[in-house]
């Protein structure tokens, strides 16, 4: 694999979000917020902070709005500014359209993530570059992106990055087959799309985050549909495995499926705990509202949605 660093991302963002209808019905998935940001831009948001330079999003039909997000909004600004509303938040605005060099190009039809990686061989050329799922977010001390780069420059090989789930729930994910482990990191011997838990390798899933070189494209493009009748990019990472060695990298942080809706209520309350202008307030907003629900349970009433945290994979 090439010698040169990464600086290009692909994230897609083609799905049409049935998970979420009817919320879904005009608007993408990715444009849903999370407390006040839609959770695309916690995506490119993270390139970005690894110090990815280029990103490629990859749409569909019915996206537009992803693209308007990361263009000027030069009347919204004017607006603002003409109200004396303008400042931070003008300045707010036009950072959004100042994130990357940030680039789109459509999945004609919804054929998987497999293909969907394969729309952008041309705009990736010949360098390796990141995946970044847009229904996929990342909360860490060091962004998970820049993880799995620190591991490449090191192995100089593909890297995707993994993290346990409970065993329930491996065959809502690609799951690996681990091979000698140092620390965080291993080979992968083998990989599986959706397993049934009683045939599942292990419990490490894939976290939605790969560093991929572009040897990926001739096999993706042979590559016969699998799970789902769709072109699944974890059946191309297998014939690549078979050619030269992938490796794993458990992630520090947590990954939030918001493509899901308890992972994205979950991403939404921990993100809104983190903030210092909505933490405080509403960290005794939901001590309170448990306290009331515990009180009601132990009367016979309904405990409400109390959620238990059971793996880093949220979802």
């Amino acid at each position: 694999m090439t010698e040169r660093r990464v600086r290009k991302a692909v994230i897609p963002a083609a799905g049409l979000g049935t998970r979420f209808l009817p919320a879904t019905k005009a608007q993408p998935k990715e444009m849903l917020p999370l407390v006040d940001k839609p959770t695309i831009q916690y995506v490119v948001e993270e390139a970005v902070s690894a110090g990815i330079e280029d990103i490629l999003i990859i749409t569909g039909r019915g996206k537009r709005a992803i693209e308007d997000h990361f263009d000027r909004a030069t009347e919204l600004e004017n607006w603002l500014l003409s109200l004396g509303k303008g400042g931070q938040l003008v300045k707010m605005i036009q950072d959004i359209s100042r994130l990357a060099d940030i680039h789109f190009v459509r999945q004609k039809e919804p054929r998987g993530l497999g293909q969907a990686i394969l729309t952008a061989k041309r705009h990736v050329g010949d360098e390796p570059f990141a995946v970044l799922l847009g229904d996929m977010v990342s909360n860490s001390h060091v962004p998970v992106i820049r993880q799995l780069m620190q591991e490449f420059r090191h192995r100089r090989r593909p890297v995707i990055g993994v993290t346990q789930v409970p065993w329930g729930e491996v065959g809502r994910y690609g799951i690996i087959t681990p091979g000698t482990r140092r620390g965080r990191s291993c080979r992968i011997t083998d990989l599986v799309e959706k397993p049934v838990p009683e045939e599942a390798p292990s419990n490490l899933a894939i976290a939605g985050r790969y560093i991929l070189g572009p040897e990926i494209f001739p096999i993706l493009e042979e590559l016969k549909p699998g799970a789902g009748g769709e072109i699944q990019l974890t059946d191309a990472l297998r014939v690549a495995n078979q050619w030269g060695s992938l490796f794993a990298l458990e992630v520090k942080g947590k990954i939030y499926d918001v493509g899901d809706k308890l992972g994205f209520l979950k991403a939404t309350v921990e993100m809104a705990l983190t903030r210092p202008d909505l933490g405080p307030e509403f960290h005794s907003y939901l001590t309170h509202l448990l306290a009331i629900s515990s009180l009601g349970k132990g009367k016979g009433m309904s405990a409400g949605p109390i959620v238990e945290e059971k793996s880093q994979l949220v979802k």
